[in-house]
C-alpha cells in the first residue's frame, strides 16, 4: 500500500496514546509495509486490519490562499494529490544550469537549512497537539479577547489598548469647541504683539479664523477705518460683527462668556456684510496706478532698437552684446536733435539709473570707440538672478528705505503665519504657496534699479540683514536645501540683482556685513578693490550679525526680520538668545567650554578664544556667566570645544 491519500475532510487527527507523534512522520521501511485490509467504520474512519484498534484518521491540508507564497516541494520530488489507491511520487521539471560546477559548501548549507527548517515544523506540530486551555481556539487566542495584535504578510502590526484611566484624562483634556457656522476673522500688522497674542489664542482654542494682515494687503486699511472708525488693530470680528480688541478678547475669556459671546455673534451663517477673505493672485490696484514709468524709459527704448549691439574684442577679452560710447552719442543725437555734450550728460543720467553699464564697471559713461557699454539686461550674471524675469524694471525706482520696510513687513508676516512660535521651525512649502510670498517675489523685481547709495549705515544694515535671511527661504523654496557637495554653489549661485549689481547670499554675508572678508576656507575676497559695492560695507565689522542671520539649517540662529530703528538692540537680543539656547555649554568639572562652530568659522571677526570667552560673558544668563567666570579667574588652562553642527533643514 502507498502513502495515506490526502483527504480535504476536517477530520481531527486523535494519535494513540501508546504510539509517539514521531511516529507518524517517520518514513516506514520497506520491511514494515505489511499488506493491510482497510475497513471503514460507521463514523468513516479507516481501521486497519492487522493492528488491533489502530485507526488512521485523515488530516486536512488548509493551504494558503493564492496571492500569499507557495511552500516550494521538496527537492526532485513532489506530492501529488491522490486519485487512488496507488500514489506515486514524480519528479519536479527544474531548469539545468549551464554551468555544471557546483560548490560543495553551498550544497551543504542547504541541508542545513532545509534541516532547521524541518526541525521546526516538527517542534510547531508537536506543540499543536497539546490541548488548548479552556476559553481559547486552536491558535491559542482568546475568542472574548480584543484584538491586539495581528500579521499581514512581511507586515506586524500591534494595536495599543488605552486603559480606562487614559480614555478618561483624553476625554476631559478635550475642549469643548463651540460649533460654528460663521466666520472668525481679525484684522492686523506685521510686528504687533497684541495681534500675535490674539492669533495664539485663536490656535490654541483650536479655531479657524481669517486673518487680514493690513500691512500685507494695504488696499484693507480703508475697510477697517470704515467698520471700526479707527486704524488700530487688532480688530475682531465675528461674521460682519465687530467683537473690539484684545481687551475685549481678554475681558471675555477670563469672564467665561466667549464661547457665549461667539455663539451668539457667529452661530449663523456668515452673510456677504462680513470682512471678506484675502483672494490669492491680486494685486493692489492703488499699489500699481501708483508705478510711474521712469523719465528716461522713452530714451531707452529708443537706444535698444537702434544702437549696433554686437560682440567685440578689447583687452584682449570678448566682451558680448556690447555697443560702443560713441555709438549711443550719435544715436542720441539723431533722436533728441541735441549736441554731443547734451548726449553725453544724457548718457551718464542712464547709466546712474542703472539702464546701462561699462562692460568692466570702470565708469559712469564717456564717449568715444574705446568704451563700451551694455544694457542692463545684457549683463552676463542678471538672466541668472532669481529676481529677474526676462525683462528689467523699468519703472521709476521706488526709495530704497521704502523698499526695504515692505520687504520686513511681508517677510515677518511669513514668519508669523507659517512659521512655530520660537522661529526655530518653518513650512517652506505652505510659504512658497502663500499670497504674502507671492507678494514678496513681486517686490523684489523693484529691487533691481533702487538707490542703495542713499541708505544711512543703520538702513544699509538692516536692508541687508533682512535680505540675507528673506534671500534663504527663496532660495530654499525655489532650488531646495543643499546638500554637502553643492552646499558653496547654494550660497554663492543664488543671486538678485540689487542697484545693478548681482548679489549672492556670500557676497552679501561676506562683502558687505564682513566689510569684504575671505569666506572660510576660500583664498579670495568677494569683491576687488575696484569695486562700487564696497561702498555700502560699514567701516568695522560687527560680530553681532552672525547671530542674526540664519541659512535654514538647524545649527544655524533663528530667522528674524530687524527694524532700522532698533536694529543694534535686536542684534543684541538675537545673540543673546542664541547663546541661551545652547550656542555655548560650560562644564566645570572638565574645565570644558563648548562654543558653537560659527566662531570657529569666522573667528577674524572676535579675535582670540580667551577674548571671545570674554565677549559672550555679556550675552549668557547668570548660571552660565558664573561657571565660565570661575573658570577665567581661577588660572587654570581652560579647553575651547567646537559643537557638531546641524545641516540638516530647519522646518
Amino acid at each position: 500500500m502507498g502513502e495515506e491519500a490526502v483527504s480535504d475532510s476536517p477530520l481531527p487527527f486523535n494519535p494513540r496514546p501508546d504510539h509517539h507523534p514521531m511516529d507518524r512522520l517517520r518514513e516506514p521501511d520497506d520491511d514494515d509495509r505489511a499488506p493491510a485490509v482497510v475497513d471503514r467504520d460507521a463514523n468513516g474512519d479507516e481501521r486497519i486490519e492487522g493492528d488491533k484498534g489502530a485507526y488512521r484518521k485523515e488530516v486536512q491540508v488548509v493551504r494558503p490562499p493564492s496571492h500569499l507564497p507557495q511552500p516550494e516541494a521538496p527537492p526532485e520530488l513532489t506530492k501529488v494529490r491522490s486519485t487512488g489507491p496507488d500514489e506515486e511520487r514524480r519528479p519536479i521539471d527544474r531548469s539545468v544550469s549551464l554551468n555544471s560546477s557546483v560548490d560543495v559548501s553551498l550544497i551543504g548549507k542547504f541541508f542545513r537549512d532545509r534541516s532547521s527548517v524541518f526541525s521546526a515544523a516538527i517542534a510547531k506540530r508537536i506543540s499543536s497537539l497539546k490541548e488548548p486551555p479552556l476559553g481559547v481556539d486552536g491558535d491559542g487566542c482568546d475568542p472574548a479577547a480584543p484584538v491586539t495584535e495581528f500579521h499581514l504578510s512581511g507586515l506586524k502590526v500591534i494595536v495599543r489598548l488605552k486603559g480606562e484611566d487614559e480614555a478618561e484624562a483624553e476625554v476631559e483634556a478635550e475642549p469643548d469647541a463651540p460649533e460654528i457656522k460663521g466666520r472668525v476673522s481679525f484684522f492686523s500688522r506685521s510686528g504687533c504683539r497684541d495681534c500675535g497674542a490674539v492669533r495664539c489664542f485663536f490656535r490654541d482654542r483650536g479655531l479657524p479664523y481669517v486673518e487680514i494682515n493690513i500691512d500685507v494687503f494695504p488696499e484693507r486699511e480703508r475697510e477697517l477705518v470704515e467698520r471700526t472708525g479707527s486704524a488700530a488693530v487688532p480688530a475682531i470680528f465675528f461674521n460682519e460683527k465687530l467683537l473690539g480688541g484684545l481687551v475685549a478678547l481678554n475681558s471675555l475669556r477670563n469672564s467665561g462668556e466667549f464661547d457665549g459671546r461667539l455663539r451668539d455673534m457667529a452661530g449663523g451663517r456668515c452673510p456677504e456684510t462680513a470682512p471678506r477673505v484675502p483672494v490669492y493672485g491680486f494685486d493692489d490696484e492703488e499699489e500699481l496706478r501708483g508705478e510711474r514709468s521712469d523719465a528716461m524709459l522713452s530714451v531707452t527704448r529708443v537706444l535698444r532698437h537702434r544702437l549696433p549691439i554686437q560682440d567685440r574684442i578689447t583687452r584682449m577679452k570678448l566682451v558680448k552684446n556690447c555697443f560702443s560710447g560713441s555709438d549711443m552719442v550719435e544715436a542720441l543725437i539723431n533722436h533728441l536733435d541735441c549736441g554731443r555734450k547734451k548726449a553725453v550728460e544724457i548718457g551718464k543720467e542712464l547709466a546712474r539709473g542703472h539702464f546701462i553699464h561699462h562692460v568692466f564697471r570702470e565708469n559712469d559713461f564717456e564717449d568715444g570707440n574705446n568704451h563700451f557699454y551694455r544694457f542692463l539686461e545684457h549683463e552676463p550674471a542678471i538672466p541668472r538672478c532669481f529676481n529677474f524675469r526676462g525683462s528689467t524694471n523699468d519703472y521709476e525706482p521706488k526709495p530704497a528705505a521704502a523698499v526695504s520696510l515692505r520687504l520686513t513687513k511681508l517677510m515677518t508676516a511669513v514668519l508669523e503665519a507659517y512659521a512655530s512660535d520660537d522661529r526655530r521651525h518653518l513650512d517652506y512649502g505652505r510659504i512658497g504657496a502663500s499670497e504674502e510670498f507671492r507678494r514678496y517675489v513681486n517686490l523684489v523685481q523693484d529691487l533691481q534699479r533702487v538707490d542703495l547709495f542713499s541708505l544711512s549705515a543703520d538702513e544699509r544694515l538692516t536692508f541687508f540683514l533682512n535680505l540675507y535671511n528673506a534671500m534663504v527661504i527663496h532660495a530654499i523654496i525655489r532650488v531646495g536645501q543643499p546638500g554637502v557637495i553643492d552646499r558653496r554653489a547654494f550660497y554663492t549661485d543664488f543671486q538678485y540683482i540689487v542697484g545693478g549689481y548681482p548679489y549672492s547670499l556670500s557676497s552679501i554675508k561676506n562683502g558687505i556685513l564682513r566689510s569684504n572678508r575671505r569666506q572660510p576656507y576660500s583664498l579670495v575676497k568677494p569683491f576687488s578693490a575696484s569695486d562700487k559695492r564696497l561702498k555700502l560695507a560699514p567701516e568695522k565689522v560687527n560680530p553681532l550679525i552672525h547671530f542674526g542671520l540664519c541659512n535654514g539649517t538647524r545649527s544655524s540662529p533663528t530667522v528674524r526680520f530687524f527694524s532700522t530703528q532698533g536694529v543694534d538692540l535686536e542684534l543684541r537680543y538675537a545673540t543673546r538668545a542664541f547663546f541661551l539656547g545652547g550656542g555655548v555649554e560650560v562644564d566645570l568639572e572638565k574645565r570644558v567650554v563648548y562654543l558653537t562652530r560659527i566662531i570657529k568659522w569666522y573667528s577674524a571677526d572676535f579675535g582670540q578664544e580667551k577674548d571671545v570667552l570674554k565677549w559672550i560673558l555679556n550675552y549668557l544668563d547668570a548660571t552660565k556667566a558664573g561657571l565660565l567666570t570661575h573658570l577665567l579667574n581661577d588660572g587654570g588652562p581652560i579647553i575651547i570645544s567646537y559643537q557638531n553642527f546641524d545641516w540638516s533643514l530647519n522646518c
